[in-house]
């Protein structure tokens, strides 16, 4: 469909108004899709800790009214002018990473940070601008790391969208792999290439964690040492492959370092921060062994505040890298992960702790809030929601 036949769109939104404030359900417009856009009708959704952040977050780069979510699939409703690679009825994954598939870093297997698309908070990354405004008012709304999947319709820019194809995954697995098992996989396969008999710790035992966890699993790591301050996290960390739990409040006066150092004979192989924490980011260095320990940031720091690590540390061969969706290229990506879902690979069922329906969003809020959930899949028609038995 061209952009010149689709027409505005009235739906619900989930629209964020204030920080903190619980999410209020209102009627938007929805502009049609312009030049290199899609209209995405959304089936399910998931949240994420980064919603959380910014529902949080008094300053920018949040932005008031905005509508959060970017953890989703859809079904392209429309496109704009020079959309060729997706057409109406095809369903797709939204994500927050551009791949235009033509830039010099897009081109290059050693980066998945498109150059040619820059992320413009709250707006279209193309021309600047929302196609969200309120429809009692015509009040703008601002859009959400490229995606803001809690509304029943949404617009994506081409370069954010991955088709899935005739893929028979269901959508509340793929929509994980929009952001959080992505990442945590991708780290643990692209960023460190982790080898079989290696060992590893994981910092953080959230979705992105425990799918570090599975990815390493997946490349043979013979020791996955998990590191959170919840216990119930160990059994569904067993499930998918941590081998090891550490938790911060049971160690007495030894630092988490010191004991993985005991554990492992001097340090582990690959160490990831799934959290956030620059002193998190710091003990996750001092975990890695000397020599070639490889740490790995994948937890996002609101402050952006600097990491503290002796540099003579860094010249006796331990390195630090982060990533972003865990090193890997949306479009040539993610189908591969699908591909191996649907071969039984890649568990995906441990991750969905609850479901239910649009109207129950705020409720999802306050269990990820309570750290009482991984992930919440909230079906818009709240049909799925029923069906599944939630």
């Amino acid at each position: 469909m061209e952009q010149s036949t689709a027409k505005p769109i009235r739906c619900r939104a989930a629209v964020s108004k204030a920080p903190g404030q619980p999410l209020e359900m209102v009627e938007v417009e929805v502009a049609p899709p312009r030049a290199h856009e899609v209209r995405v009708k959304i089936v399910c959704t998931s949240l994420c800790h980064t919603d959380l952040t910014f529902w949080r977050m008094k300053d920018f780069p949040a932005m008031y009214p905005s509508i959060l979510g970017h953890e989703a699939v859809g079904v392209v409703e429309s496109v704009g002018d020079h959309v060729e690679e997706v057409a109406p009825g095809d369903t797709v994954v939204p994500v927050f990473l551009p791949q235009c598939s033509e830039c010099a870093d897009c081109l290059s297997p050693r980066s998945n940070i498109c150059s040619a698309l820059s992320y413009r908070p709250g707006l279209m990354p193309r021309d600047g601008t929302t196609r969200f405004s309120l429809a009692a008012t015509g009040e703008p709304v601002h859009g959400f790391l490229s995606v803001s999947s809690f509304a029943e319709y949404t617009v994506v820019d081409v370069a954010h969208v991955v088709r899935l194809g005739g893929s028979a995954l269901p959508p509340e697995k793929a929509c994980l792999l929009s952001c959080g098992v992505s990442t945590g996989v991708g780290a643990a396969w692209k960023v460190a290439a982790v080898e079989p008999g290696s060992t590893v710790a994981v910092f953080g035992m959230g979705t992105v964690g425990l799918a570090v966890a599975q990815g390493s699993k997946m490349r043979g790591a013979k020791r996955i040492i998990g590191v959170d301050l919840n216990p119930d996290k160990f059994e569904i960390g067993k499930r998918l492959g941590v081998t090891d739990f550490i938790n911060p409040n049971d160690i007495g006066e030894k630092t988490v370092s010191q004991v993985i150092k005991e554990m492992t004979g001097g340090g582990v192989d690959y160490s990831f921060e799934c959290i956030g924490s620059t002193s998190v980011m710091a003990e996750a260095f001092e975990s890695s062994r000397t020599g070639w320990g490889k740490t790995i940031i994948l937890g996002t720091d609101t402050a952006a505040a600097p990491v503290s690590i002796s540099s003579s540390a860094i010249k006796r061969g331990r390195s630090v890298t982060g990533a972003l969706l865990g090193g890997i290229k949306p479009k040539d990506d993610i189908p591969v992960l699908a591909q191996k879902c649907l071969d039984k690979e890649l568990e995906l069922d441990e991750f969905v702790t609850h479901r239910m329906g649009f109207d129950d969003i705020n409720r999802a809020f306050d269990l990820l809030a309570q750290g009482k959930c991984l992930r919440c899949i909230i079906w818009m028609d709240g049909a799925e929601q029923k069906k599944a038995g939630a």
